[in-house]
């Protein structure tokens, strides 16, 4: 189950469960769409994987299995991001 974590991981925006704005890649870092399509160029500065974006949780299943309040801020080094994702970014997720 998805943690669907609080916010952006590079800049710190708020993503509720509710946003149409977060997008994660297969191992669930958490970008707003602006960081992870612009900034990183639809390429994970973690795992080179891209991104899809997140699934909300229905309203009748968030009260059961609520959505993480553990926010996870950790800023990525923009020079090594741009180079991961000039590395990555001109491949097919699938070929990666």
């Amino acid at each position: 189950m998805l943690d669907i974590r609080p916010n952006c991981e590079h800049c710190n925006k708020a993503l509720p469960n509710t946003s149409t704005e977060a997008m994660i890649c297969s191992f669930e870092c958490t970008y707003c769409k602006h960081c992870a399509l612009v900034v990183f160029e639809n390429v994970c500065p973690s795992c080179s994987g891209n991104f899809v974006q997140r699934p909300i949780r229905p309203s009748k299943m968030i009260e059961k299995y609520p959505a993480s309040s553990k926010q996870v801020f950790k800023p990525k080094d923009l020079e090594k991001t741009k180079l991961n994702s000039n590395a990555f970014k001109n491949i097919l997720p699938e070929k990666r």
